[in-house]
């Protein structure tokens, strides 16, 4: 019964594509897909948390975020955006911004129960071009190669994730990304400036995280690079360290440098990165992300569920009993001494309870 339909099939051919292409949907970027409202939301793998007052903000996949007053009861904030999101930072109570894939920043004036969008890889591609793409010195060949690199962001999309962000305060801060992504606002994400032409970065690494150490703020990149501020010429310049791995993240205070990331690595400095030793973490696993406590104590987190934490400013780890063992992405305080972590199943509370000094039998 099918051999009359075969004595035309150009026409058939025809009619079957063009129901086929009214039959499929149209493709809208996430940077303008609402994220979906969700029960199972706190049980997505999330990759970001940060204190605002005594609020847990946490964030991940699909634009997700949630917020909770006590670390058991969960609320899923209003965001505009469905990209997923790398990271978080809350320099007051109340004001907040994340950032993620598609080049995306989000802001928040409600310690993360509504969220705005200021900036997306779309608008990036726009001030570079603007800051990159008219050098007027053709034998410039660093001006030349931000050009080259400005038209190529523009021409590719908005495809680069930014994949951390730090703010000193309500208006000052930097988000930084995939291939030397870094932009600086100084009046709370309402104008950005691209630093890429102040980063001593030639082979656009990523640049994985940032955060202030030894009176000056550092980065953290790919094959074992490490940057920080220099105040005079307000350029990252570059820090010679014994070690050439990726790494993921830092944290500091006024005289120490930690930074940490692939197979268990971790080597701090207490010289503003003129010297660095090697830290015996113990083990081989990737490290996620830190933080110093309020006691002075700090704990890595890595991503297979360990947690390390050191009481002598990171010269010695011990490893800390976990109740349950699962990937670790993110890591914040919460209450009576206890951290919250961010991983594959949602956001858990862990005690710091000691175990073992790594070494000891």
């Amino acid at each position: 019964m099918f051999k009359p339909l075969l004595r035309r099939p150009l026409v058939i051919l025809t009619a079957l594509l063009a129901g086929h292409a009214f039959s499929q949907p149209v493709f809208v970027s996430p940077l303008d897909t609402p994220s979906l409202q969700s029960t199972r939301a706190i049980h997505a793998p999330l990759n970001a948390l940060a204190k605002a007052g005594g609020r847990l903000i946490a964030a991940g996949q699909r634009g997700h975020v949630l917020y909770s007053d006590n670390a058991t009861t969960w609320v899923q904030a209003q965001v505009p955006v469905s990209s997923d999101l790398t990271a978080l930072a809350f320099p007051s109570a109340t004001e907040g911004w994340a950032v993620g894939h598609e080049g995306v920043v989000l802001h928040s004036s409600d310690a993360g129960k509504t969220w705005a969008r200021q900036l997306d890889g779309r608008q990036i591609a726009t001030i570079l071009l603007k800051q990159y793409g008219h050098p007027t010195n053709p034998e410039d060949l660093e001006a030349q190669r931000l050009k080259q690199d400005a038209e190529l962001f523009a021409a590719q999309g908005a495809d680069k994730p930014l994949l951390d962000v730090w703010f000193a305060d309500e208006r000052t801060g930097f988000v930084t990304g995939a291939f030397n992504l870094i932009l600086r606002t100084e009046d709370g994400g309402q104008t950005w400036t691209s630093w890429q032409d102040r980063v001593d970065n030639p082979r656009s690494m990523h640049l994985y995280g940032m955060r202030p150490a030894a009176g000056t703020l550092f980065m953290v990149a790919e094959q074992g690079l490490v940057l920080k501020l220099d105040a005079a010429s307000q350029r990252f310049v570059k820090v010679e360290l014994p070690y050439e791995g990726t790494l993921f993240g830092l944290l500091g205070d006024e005289r120490l440098v930690l930074v940490y990331g692939l197979r268990g690595n971790a080597l701090r400095s207490l010289d503003g990165g003129a010297t660095w030793d090697k830290v015996d973490t113990g083990i081989k696993e990737g490290i996620t992300s830190g933080l110093m406590a309020d006691d002075g104590s700090i704990v890595l987190a890595s991503q297979t569920g360990q947690l390390l934490r050191s009481t002598d400013r990171g010269a010695t780890f011990s490893r800390v009993a976990v109740d349950r063992v699962a990937p670790n992405f993110a890591i914040a305080p919460a209450a009576d001494g206890a951290v919250a972590l961010a991983g594959l199943g949602g956001v858990r509370v862990q005690n710091l309870q000691q175990k073992k000094k790594v070494g000891e039998l």
